[in-house]
């Protein structure tokens, strides 16, 4: 007899996940219906939140797969500014072809904006990662900061997007509802993908990369499809940061916004979720809170960070495992346990 779980329970463990994902587009549907947030409240819960799609598609490539990516901003930047082209040149014809200006329209608008600029950033991060991802340690370090910079000056010279000018966006699609549902996806693909088969691919990978190599494992077939699904992700979180902020310049997506997010995974734990999440949610907090000391909030921000690194270098929640709560754990019957009755 087979010890293994029944598929029946398999399938009811795998049904959480979906359940966890199913609640909190109804908590952020619910949020932005019932709950009115003054515009400086908004601000700082719509910047939590696509900090969070940032944070986790980047723990997938630097804390899950072991690399170290210094170029997300760029990614994002993709993302950001494809939404952007979409919305702006491409709104009028879009409403005119369905009929005028509505709920329908506009929403269907935003979804193919953000889609399109996730799918743009997604193909930048194949045409880097293939090549760049063959590279270890520094020099992948060293590329993908090339390539962040590389978007950022060829924006700064594209006239159609505004150049160094700046771009204005058109329309301001993006509220608390797509950005939490945004996230709670997010949190769901990297969290299964992690958990399935095909994830623990990529911790081989980070654990021993040579060791992977010699038992037959294609090492950056795993690297790339990690560093384009976080691409992916990151240019969605751009869409959605392009229709919040109105207007995009090219100095938002500089090399200090991609070390912004490399803090919050490392500062997180480097492979935890739960950690990079509450990561991305305390750094985006600690500026706002530090605000009424203005002339001292970046040096207090910055001790705070030495003194947590010096204290936990593993991350805040570096090295410890999280189970699922006992009431959400099926009873292993005692043929599971090995133990016939």
């Amino acid at each position: 007899m087979s010890l293994s779980s029944p598929p029946a329970d398999r399938q009811k463990g795998s049904a959480y996940p979906k359940l966890w994902l199913i609640a909190a587009i109804i908590a952020s549907l619910l949020v932005s219906q019932f709950v009115h947030l003054n515009p400086y409240f908004s601000i700082v819960v719509i910047n939590i939140g696509i900090n969070i799609i940032l944070a986790v598609s980047l723990n997938l490539v630097n804390g899950y797969t072991g690399q170290f990516s210094l170029g997300h901003a760029g990614f994002m930047a993709i993302g950001a500014y494809s939404a952007a082209a979409v919305t702006s040149f491409g709104g009028a014809r879009w409403f005119d072809s369905l009929g005028g200006v509505n709920n329908a329209t506009t929403t269907s608008l935003f979804i193919v904006a953000l889609t399109i600029g996730g799918l743009a950033a997604a193909l930048a991060g194949l045409i880097v990662g293939v090549p760049s991802l063959r590279l270890k340690g520094d020099y992948l370090a060293i590329a993908t900061l090339g390539f962040g910079e590389i978007i950022r000056v060829i924006i700064q010279n594209t006239e159609t997007m505004g150049g160094s000018r700046g771009f204005s966006v058109s329309g301001i699609y993006t509220t608390i509802f797509w950005t939490y549902t945004v996230a709670a996806i997010t949190v769901y693909v990297v969290v299964n993908l992690v958990n399935s088969a095909y994830g623990r691919g990529f911790l081989t990978v980070r654990d021993d990369e040579i060791a992977a190599e010699a038992i037959g494992v294609n090492t950056t077939k795993y690297k790339v499809v990690a560093f384009v699904l976080a691409s992916f992700f990151a240019g969605i979180a751009g869409g959605l940061y392009a229709h919040f902020i109105g207007y995009l310049t090219p100095e938002g997506f500089g090399f200090m916004k991609s070390i912004e997010i490399i803090v919050m995974v490392i500062l997180g734990g480097m492979g935890n979720t739960v950690g990079v999440i509450f990561a991305a949610v305390l750094l985006t907090i600690l500026p706002e809170v530090l605000r009424p000391v203005q002339e001292y909030r970046m040096v207090i921000y910055s001790l705070m960070l030495i003194i947590l690194m010096l204290t936990r270098p593993q991350g805040l929640f570096g090295g410890i495992t999280w189970r699922r709560p006992a009431w959400l754990r099926k009873k292993r019957t005692p043929v599971e346990d090995g133990n016939p009755a």
